[in-house]
């Protein structure tokens, strides 16, 4: 990871949420001879608003309309909601893919002249035959992925195998596991260590899913390779345990407990994101 960031702002915005099971979230949950229970899954997309670099979304969520086919609930998309932190979609120059699910690509169609930035096997992957596979398929918009391919027609796509430095102090990284390219993004930042400090917060995505995947070593349920998910499991944790170093899980509504309320004119406060709804700011960590 690089160091000397420039001043930038890391949110995390909670779009939709879903309550399912435990034995539905974790792989082989029999194993573990633990009753079944409930489970809030939090969706979130990332805003990385740097000095150099602009902004750029790690992901952006999914379109309202696959989450009403999935019976999903949804409260806003990117460019509804991105407005109110004060930038416009033309203020967005790059959107990272973490990976190809559908509750991560769903709206890359309203940043039209944004540069994409994906892993080159995660877009190998999802534009090949074996993509269309029942148990792959299930996961992702067909039309979602045309654009990504439309994109590289354009020269709006930026493929790396191992990885990019995106912009001084913000390093993706490919992981792999839950699918064959997803990737984790490292970013420096003011303050996360504590006021007048920097630190580094670590946009997992679904590379972990749930914080007790990587703290408990419970694979999470939809996988492409399971060893490459131990693997990723075992970088986390050790970028985790250097100082000044926060994990963001990127389903788990421990995030909003995890680190404080974004505070900015408009914000709705430290009840509403406790609640649910609202934007938390990542270089804010509490404890």
């Amino acid at each position: 990871m690089t160091s000397a960031a420039p001043a930038r702002q890391v949110l995390a915005v909670r779009y939709g949420h879903r309550v399912t099971s435990r034995a539905e979230s974790y792989l082989n949950f029999r194993l573990y001879g633990e009753p079944d229970a409930e489970l809030d899954i939090d969706y979130y997309f990332w805003v990385i608003r740097d000095d150099a670099a602009g902004v750029v979304l790690v992901d952006t969520g999914f379109a309202p309309e696959a989450g009403d086919r999935r019976r999903r609930t949804h409260y806003t998309t990117p460019a509804q909601v991105l407005p109110s932190v004060g930038i416009g979609v033309d203020d967005v120059t790059a959107i990272v893919v973490t990976h190809a699910h559908w509750d991560h690509t769903g709206n890359v169609r309203q940043f039209p002249r944004a540069q994409v930035i994906m892993t080159e096997a995660e877009y190998a992957f999802w534009t090949s035959p074996v993509a269309r596979r029942a148990h792959f398929a299930a996961h992702s918009e067909p039309d979602e992925i045309a654009l990504l391919a439309k994109a590289r027609e354009e020269d709006r796509l930026t493929l790396f195998s191992g990885s990019y430095p995106l912009a001084p102090g913000i390093e993706l990284t490919e992981v792999g596991g839950h699918t064959p390219g997803q990737l984790i993004a490292a970013v420096t930042t003011p303050g996360t260590s504590g006021p007048g400090g920097s630190g580094t917060v670590v946009l997992a995505s679904d590379a972990l899913h749930f914080y007790e995947e990587v703290e408990r070593d419970r694979p999470f349920a939809i996988v492409a390779d399971l060893p490459a998910m131990y693997r990723a499991y075992d970088t986390l944790a050790q970028l985790g345990s250097q100082p000044a170093t926060r994990l963001v899980a990127g389903h788990d509504p421990l995030v909003r407990t995890r680190f404080a309320p974004y505070a900015g004119p408009g914000m709705p406060g430290e009840a509403a994101v406790a609640a649910g709804t609202g934007i938390v700011d990542l270089t804010a960590p509490r404890g």
